[in-house]
């Protein structure tokens, strides 16, 4: 049983809030929630709106058709009352006239909710005056309004509200509770009108509810992450915000620098100081931290980028979605250096690999790039609860004082290693002398143009990617899901990993089968492993981008090229509907063409 919601309005008026409120009154009653956050650059005014999908079974993708509109301004009614499924629910307000909008709809349940005259009732009974400046409590009354018409109880909105009304908004609680429960009565008494209903049920698991950001956060605390820097860039500043709250409580040093520069050379500063340090941006603070991620390159400095991915290029779409950064993530910054990308497909994923990528940088003394997405960075989801159990730390060479017996003078920084890894020790270990620069340099890190040199140092750093390929588990490389004997195959990388499952579930009851491929560690790429896997079938790519990064990727590097490509570049990412209906149309209906353009959304 699937319930898809959808409140909207005028950004700046608490849309985000009543969505997360509903999303946690749900996850409260025991279901399992995927909610998708819309929203415009500008800071007041235009449409946002945010779409919640509510099922018993876990979610991985978010739907379109809608069982619930909440609305309670006319532009939400009039854009979205179209998306709204036969035998679905609009709640709406009262003062509206729905033959001026020319809305004609005898297939769906309308909910008239007088909010003028409950906010001006509540204002009455606690004494709040101004009813123009109670306008926001519109949200609490929407909320509880969909919850009495699906009959999800009114104490999981409750509890819900005391997340969002705390400190010195507390003592609006009870107004709001006191409104929305108003709402509640009046909208209960629809409910027999409609056949989707969210009761309580018992959870089998353990949950917590979590947005991409939450989880990247969390997944940099617990792999001992004790420095962040950034700069504010939509949407990657709310990680950063969310670790500013938390930092005194875990020792850590967040510091919000005057530019990407700044950001990203503070953090190397850190690294090489002994800390695991890390910088959160998005695409164009990333292009901006380029040339100091060849200087961590040249210097072997380990630290972890997360790439916040949005519409490009330049400022773009800057609250909006895209994948457009894969291949500026592989070869940012001049020349070769060894670096390495990867991609959670889920909120779940992120928490887990972000937290692996400190031991990778160390491990493998390089930059790691975790290319993440403003789906799966504003997304809110319920996931089963964090094992931080299975996170280790893992430091690699790290050479202490007691090593050969004697106190090093002039260490060899950059020695010549039969792995390529050379022995690290951090700045100002006493009796520790070597160099750093943005130069070529020699075992101790004097700056040095010899050739013989030269081809030797290059060599060393190049050789970490051939190990890395060797040494990572395939389950950190890869993800695999449906039918391994299709003649179909799926390959998927970050957000859109989630809506393909999506669309593998629902495909597979109407007797559709196909093998789904996940790229977890984009570069370096075991060409080999991914090779045997998508070798003598149809290939087929989805992204969220123009040209199909990642399918380009893997025909450069294994040979093999894609038969279709399902793209998406409107700054709207993938619905579940939108690709079911797509891969239907290739593996169903034989479809010819090899790009294959979605562009569903407001």
């Amino acid at each position: 049983m699937i319930v898809n919601w959808l409140i909207g309005g005028p950004q700046g008026m608490g849309v985000e809030t009543s969505a997360n409120s509903f999303a946690r009154s749900c996850a409260y009653a025991g279901y399992w929630v995927f909610g998708k956050r819309e929203y415009h650059s500008n800071i007041t005014g235009e449409h946002s709106y945010f779409i919640v999908t509510v099922s018993d079974k876990p979610l991985h993708s978010f739907r379109d058709k809608l069982d619930v509109l909440a609305t309670f301004d006319e532009r939400t009614l009039r854009l979205h009352i179209n998306d709204v499924k036969s035998g679905g629910v609009v709640i709406y307000d009262a003062e509206i006239s729905l033959s001026s909008l020319n809305i004609k709809r005898d297939d769906i349940v309308f909910v008239p909710i007088k909010y003028n005259e409950i906010i001006k009732e509540t204002a009455e009974k606690f004494g709040l005056g101004d009813i123009k400046k109670l306008q926001v409590m519109r949200n609490s009354i929407c909320v509880f309004a969909s919850a009495g018409i699906l009959e999800l109880p009114a104490e999981c909105v409750e509890e819900s509200m005391k997340h969002i009304f705390i400190g010195k908004r507390s003592k609006v609680l009870e107004p709001n509770k006191y409104a929305g429960l108003t709402a509640y009565k009046y909208a209960q008494s629809f409910s027999h009108k409609i056949e989707k209903k969210l009761h309580k049920r018992e959870e089998e698991t353990k949950r917590v509810i979590l947005t991409g950001t939450q989880a990247t956060a969390l997944g940099k605390l617990v792999a001992g992450c004790r420095f962040q820097t950034y700069y504010p860039i939509t949407p990657a500043t709310d990680e950063s915000e969310f670790l500013e709250s938390i930092a005194k409580k875990y020792n850590m040093v967040v510091i919000q620098a005057e530019d990407e520069i700044a950001a990203i050379t503070m953090s190397i500063g850190a690294s090489l100081a002994g800390a695991r340090a890390s910088s959160s941006t998005s695409g164009p603070g990333f292009s901006l931290m380029a040339e100091a991620l060849g200087w961590s390159g040249m210097n072997e400095v380990p630290i972890v980028i997360i790439n916040y991915q949005r519409g490009g290029p330049s400022t773009g779409l800057p609250t909006r979605h895209e994948q457009g950064d894969l291949k500026f993530a592989i070869y940012a910054g001049h020349g070769e250096f060894p670096r390495i990308v990867l991609a959670p497909g889920d909120i779940q994923e992120a928490f887990y690999m972000v937290a692996d990528a400190f031991n990778l940088a160390e491990k493998y003394q390089c930059p790691v790039i975790v290319l993440e997405d403003k789906l799966l960075a504003n997304s809110v989801k319920t996931i089963n609860q964090l094992d931080i159990s299975k996170v280790k730390i893992e430091r690699g060479k790290i050479l202490q004082d007691s090593q050969n017996g004697q106190t090093l003078k002039k260490f060899r920084r950059f020695e010549f290693s039969e792995d390529g890894i050379s022995p690290r020790v951090f700045l100002g270990h006493e009796g520790f002398i070597f160099w750093n620069s943005g130069d070529e340099h020699d075992e101790f890190g004097h700056i040095t143009e010899d050739p013989e040199n030269r081809l030797r140092m290059h060599e060393k750093r190049m050789k970490k990617l051939q190990k890395i390929v060797e040494e990572t588990p395939m389950e950190k490389k890869i993800g695999e899901f449906g039918n391994p004997d299709s003649k179909f195959v799926v390959v998927s990388w970050g957000s859109t990993v989630g809506v393909a499952l999506s669309a593998l579930e629902e495909l597979k009851e109407k007797g559709i089968e196909f093998f789904l491929l996940q790229i977890k560690m984009i570069h370096p790429l075991d060409a080999e492993l991914v090779k045997s896997k998508i070798k003598g079938k149809v290939k087929i790519a989805v992204e969220n981008n123009y040209s199909g990064q990642l399918a380009s990727h893997i025909t450069e590097k294994t040979g093999e090229f894609f038969d279709h490509l399902i793209l998406k570049w409107t700054g709207r990412p993938i619905s579940h509907d939108e690709l079911v209906s797509a891969l239907e149309k290739i593996i169903k209906m034989n479809y010819k063409e090899k790009r294959l353009v979605l562009s569903y959304g407001i």
